[in-house]
């Protein structure tokens, strides 16, 4: 019996777990922290044996393939002796798509590829199709394939989840941007993080189908230098290719495969260039897949982003508050901005990653009044803005924020929330921050009710 080191014990780790049980392998689960009471009781029900805040490490090389978490470095010096030992390493996608029989259509880029993953499984499966969710989103891929497996499966792929592909060959490959981020994984060379990025489109063949957005110009670059064997299908918001997708006198123009579509860009439930561009791509994926016009049109009208992406939390005496508390970049932060022409006070701050705000003043000059700093060191961002923004307040209390909101707001204004900044100095992480700005909204808004 082959035996299988699984190295973390999350979602991905349990998923590859029960899976590698299930096809026959003898497993071995290890994390080096506590793995929670309802994970250990769902390996001890598969009968897994695990351990928990060590690695022993002559049982973990002990093995004939480890899987680990993709947030695992590959310069972890337990990885790096394995590979050393001729131990065969992956990741959890790796391992699962060798038992799928379902086509992959697999999304990438630093930004933009939450929404487009989750807006391209929402146009397919509202139009009937076989489809399953998967990769950094959802459920682990594995996990799900221990209970069933579908036609098409749409993946969100971290640039750590693509280092640990050797084989998987998607039918579709999405690459919505590149931006400098996680360059600490990449030994601060944004070439190796352009190249973690089009590790996605190896193995495709000719019949497949390579999706970029043509004004990216790293995403150029990374293209320009691979020889990619599929179709290329460009994303533009500024011109017209012969084959791609566009947007063109207020229309999303689909031009794939055999199909020539037109969809009305009000059409679109979200807003703001970034999710035209969101959009496009979905559409684009969705068209290659089957999905007809009609079925596009009413997919994108029922759809519902992520929380805490541009998401719309309440409105108290005519000010809109929007939770966009996962754009931590500057990059998702400029989208979100521009998205609205109103009026707005903008909450932003945290663990600041050596970002240049210098990008983002054109987009508040004249329309961002107040700027609350919500974090624990504000001057790097208090100098970036302090001759561009008339006011600037600062807090480490979130709930205080949200007050000054709507104290500074007028009715139609825009309060929003999009930190450009990691949140570890605050918060557990960037849902622990969009949901207690979230609560305080709905607190706010029934104590004005009151």
């Amino acid at each position: 019996m082959k035996r299988v080191a699984i190295i973390g014990a999350g979602e991905s780790g349990l998923g590859a777990a029960m899976l590698a049980k299930l096809v026959g392998y003898a497993v071995f689960v290890s994390d080096a922290g506590p793995i929670s009471a309802e994970r250990k009781a769902t390996l001890e029900s598969h009968g897994i044996e695990f351990e928990e805040n060590t690695h022993s490490e002559e049982r973990i090389l002990h093995c004939d393939l480890l899987i680990k978490s993709p947030g695992i470095s590959e310069k972890t010096p337990l990885i790096q002796k394995a590979t050393s030992e001729g131990i065969a390493v992956i990741d959890e996608l790796e391992f699962a798509h060798h038992f799928t029989q379902g086509k992959v259509i697999a999304i990438t880029g630093t930004n933009g590829k939450t929404t487009t993953t989750l807006l391209t499984f929402h146009l397919m499966r509202s139009a009937g199709l076989d489809v399953g969710l998967a990769g950094n989103v959802g459920k682990s891929w594995a996990g799900q394939l221990v209970e069933r497996d579908h036609e098409w499966w749409v993946l969100e792929c971290s640039s750590f989840q693509i280092d640990g592909m050797l084989s998987i060959r998607p039918k579709v490959a999405m690459l919505t941007n590149i931006t400098p981020d996680h360059l600490d994984r990449y030994d601060y060379d944004v070439n190796k993080y352009i190249a973690s990025k089009m590790g996605l489109f190896k193995n495709m063949k000719t019949e497949d189908f390579a999706v970029f957005y043509q004004e990216d110009k790293l995403s150029q670059q990374g293209v320009a230098s691979k020889k990619i064997k599929a179709l290329h299908i460009p994303v533009s918001l500024e011109s017209e290719p012969e084959m791609g997708a566009f947007l063109a006198n207020e229309n999303l123009e689909l031009k794939v495969k055999d199909r020539s579509y037109t969809i009305p860009k009000d059409t679109l439930p979200i807003k703001g260039k970034h999710n035209i561009l969101n959009a496009l791509f979905a559409c684009t994926a969705a068209t290659i897949a089957g999905v007809s016009q009609e079925d596009l049109i009413k997919g994108l009208k029922t759809f519902q982003n992520a929380p805490h992406r541009m998401e719309p939390v309440g409105k108290i005496e005519g000010v809109q508050f929007i939770n966009d508390s996962k754009g931590t970049n500057v990059e998702a932060t400029y989208y979100a901005l521009g998205s609205f022409q109103k009026p707005m006070i903008w909450i932003a701050g945290g663990v600041d990653k050596g970002n240049d705000y210098s990008v983002l003043l054109p987009l508040v000059e004249g329309k961002v009044k107040t700027l609350i700093c919500l974090g624990k060191d504000n001057e790097k961002l208090k100098k970036a803005f302090q001759n561009t923004i008339p006011s600037i307040r600062e807090t480490e209390d979130i709930k205080e924020a949200v007050s000054w909101g709507l104290e500074l707001g007028e009715s139609g204004d825009i309060v929003l929330l999009s930190p450009a900044c990691a949140s570890f100095d605050l918060f557990k992480n960037y849902e622990d921050r969009g949901n207690q700005f979230r609560q305080a909204v709905q607190k706010l808004n029934e104590k004005e009710s009151a």
